[in-house]
C-alpha cells in the first residue's frame, strides 16, 4: 500500500557541500523505510560502547498528521553490533532542524563510519494525537494488569 497523497519535503541543510550524498530513498520496490546516509565531513571512529550524534545532512517538512521514525539498519547491527540508542527515534511534523542519527557500537571493534554510508531508515507513518479522559475504572479485559512475561 503506497501513500500517494503524502509528500514530504526535503532540505540540503548545507546547500552544495553535500549534493553527493543522496536523498533518503527506497532500496525496493516494497521497503517499508528509505535509507538515510551519513553526512560526516571526515571519518568518524565509533568504540565499543561509545555513541555519537551522526548528521545526515537534511531537514524534513512531514505534514502534520504524520511522523518520521527512525529506525536501526539490519545489517549494520547484525555485522557490526551498531545500532541506535533511542530506537524508534521520532521526528514530529513541526519539527525542521537537520536530521541527526545517534548511533552506538555494541560491538567488540571499532566502528568507522564514512561519507556517505548508509547508517539508519526513515519510515514515515500516520500518528494520532488523542483526548485523554480521566476515570475511576478502565474497561476489563482478560489480560487485566498482566505486564511483562504476562502471555508466556
Amino acid at each position: 500500500m503506497k501513500a500517494e497523497g503524502v509528500k514530504v519535503k526535503v532540505k540540503r541543510v548545507r546547500g552544495d557541500r553535500d549534493r553527493e550524498i543522496p536523498l533518503p530513498r527506497y532500496m525496493t520496490k516494497h521497503s517499508s523505510g528509505m535509507d538515510l546516509y551519513a553526512a560526516v565531513d571526515e571519518e568518524v571512529t565509533l568504540e565499543p560502547g561509545e555513541r555519537k550524534l551522526i548528521p545526515t545532512g537534511i531537514a524534513l517538512s512531514i505534514p502534520k498528521g504524520y511522523e518520521g521514525q527512525i529506525r536501526p539498519r539490519s545489517g549494520l547491527a547484525l555485522r557490526n553490533g551498531v545500532t541506535l540508542v533511542n530506537t524508534p527515534g521520532t521526528i514530529d511534523a513541526d519539527y525542521r532542524g537537520e536530521v541527526g542519527i545517534l548511533l552506538i557500537n555494541f560491538g567488540r571493534q571499532p566502528f568507522k563510519v564514512r561519507r556517505g554510508d548508509r547508517i539508519a531508515q526513515l519510515v514515515i507513518a500516520p500518528v494520532y494525537q488523542v483526548a485523554l479522559e480521566l476515570a475511576d475504572d478502565l474497561d476489563d479485559t482478560p489480560r487485566r494488569e498482566g505486564g511483562f512475561g504476562h502471555t508466556g
